[in-house]
């Protein structure tokens, strides 16, 4: 009986965390400007990715998702890599702007997979 009411006090508080948010906004670049607050970016990596993610820190830019140009902004992250991490890769990272440069909360880089955002290619093609 105890078992089936602790489980019935997770599954709530799952139910209302994953409802309510009780996260970070997920934000573009181009929609970065101005907020101090803590946000979660999403964005694709333009380079050149300089520094050290254990050191000083990793420094690269980021730039909004389908865009050929545009608003980027200087990141700089600290913590483990991704393995997919690189160059043109999305990723999404938690943190703040703070004097113009986004500063990443270590550890909280996640790379997206490519193959969920091309377009599926047809059958003798590619």
């Amino acid at each position: 009986m105890i078992a089936l009411s602790v489980a019935a006090v997770l599954a709530v508080f799952l139910l209302y965390t994953s409802i309510a948010g009780g996260g970070n906004a997920s934000v573009s670049p181009s929609e970065l400007r101005g907020r101090s607050d803590p946000v979660q970016l999403a964005g694709l990596v333009v380079g050149p990715v300089t520094g050290d993610a254990h050191g000083g820190g990793l420094r690269f830019r980021l730039r909004d998702i389908g865009e050929k140009s545009g608003v980027t902004v200087p990141v700089r992250y600290t913590g483990s890599v991704p393995d997919l991490f690189k160059v043109g890769r999305h990723i999404v990272v938690d943190g703040r702007l703070r004097n113009g440069v986004f500063v990443a909360e270590p550890g909280s880089m996640i790379t997206k997979c490519p193959s969920k955002y091309s377009p599926a290619q047809k059958a003798g093609t590619g």
